[in-house]
């Protein structure tokens, strides 16, 4: 009976961790700082001012000395990888992003241009032998001591990929949609209300809000902002759209950063930009930096020629406990 129990006890531990979100701990320097780059929708075999963006890229990370790079999804066009040996992962990820600052860790969410294509293969640890840079899961969490950094699967929320015709989804393991969606909002939830990270940062693949092409992501605002809200996260960080804006709530602290303008952006493509909450549009290709240390958040937005056109800061006091 005890040895039941044991073996019992194992298999709920496990099932425990097969449900929960892995973790990669990421050290900071000695300085205290951590700085990494955000870039999305970028993909196009250097094309569409691809190299142009990985330049600059290069350049703004050697300057801040850039400990990692988040990428927002749709990393591979126009339909993803064909499988592990396709040539589009070196064509487009490795002989383009060659620059010193840029050869640190990538951690990388799915867009729904990847769904297109073969997602495990994507998904795939060869890939790592290939560039040991690439670390790209559905969902994760990115562990770097006072911030932590929680990478979610945006595209099985959007209900029109799974009604439409024109393209082919890889759905395996996502099927069914409900149960899926579900498990990853309880995934998050239950990271988030754990996390004792000073500054709490999501990234998915799809705006929650958007003044750009396809606008806010409706499935989104109704199922994962009120769990951003009740557990404060600071930041939402996005791509999807081919612009670099910055939105913040009309609710909360919580700012909305899009980051997709790494290869083919939208000119002209805008709407609402009347409105308060929209604090920064920009309808070219770039990219985004961002700056933290246990008090002090910098967000800085970088055009194709690595001009700085945007930035913003918040500041927040540390709170000890009273014994």
């Amino acid at each position: 009976m005890f040895l039941l129990l044991v073996i019992l006890a194992s298999f709920l531990i496990d099932c425990s961790r097969a449900t929960g979100l892995e973790k990669f701990d990421h050290p900071i320097k000695v300085n205290g700082n951590l700085k990494f780059l955000v870039v999305g929708d970028w993909g196009r075999k250097g094309d569409y001012n691809q190299s142009a963006v990985a330049l600059q890229m290069g350049k703004i990370g050697e300057e801040l000395d850039i400990d990692f790079v988040v990428s927002t999804g749709d990393n591979f066009y126009t339909n993803g990888l064909t499988g592990e040996h396709d040539p589009n992962f070196l064509e487009s990820f490795t002989n383009v992003y060659k620059a010193k600052s840029l050869q640190n860790q990538w951690y990388t969410v799915l867009g729904n241009h990847d769904y297109r294509g073969d997602v495990e293969a994507q998904l795939s640890p060869y890939l790592r032998k290939i560039d040991s840079r690439w670390i790209c899961l559905r969902s994760f969490i990115i562990n770097a001591e006072f911030a932590e950094i929680f990478m979610v699967d945006t595209t099985p929320f959007v209900k029109e990929y799974f009604v439409e015709t024109k393209h082919t989804y890889d759905w395996r393991n996502v099927m069914p949609q409900k149960t899926y969606t579900e498990n990853v909002l309880k995934d998050l939830e239950n990271a988030l209300s754990e996390s004792r990270a000073k500054w709490k940062i999501v990234v998915g693949h799809h705006a929650i809000r958007s003044v750009g092409h396809h606008g806010d992501t409706n499935e989104l605002v109704e199922r994962l902002l009120p769990i951003l809200r009740a557990y404060d996260v600071d930041l939402y960080i996005n791509g999807h759209d081919h612009c670099l804006e910055h939105i913040s709530d009309t609710e909360s602290p919580i700012q909305f950063l899009t980051s997709g303008a790494g290869s083919k952006a939208w000119r002209g493509d805008v709407k609402g930009l009347n409105s308060e909450d929209v604090k920064f549009f920009y309808d070219g290709q770039g990219f985004m930096s961002v700056q933290l240390t246990p008090t002090h958040v910098e967000i800085e937005y970088y055009d194709v020629f690595g001009k700085a056109v945007h930035k913003w800061s918040r500041t927040k006091q540390l709170h000890h406990t009273v014994i």
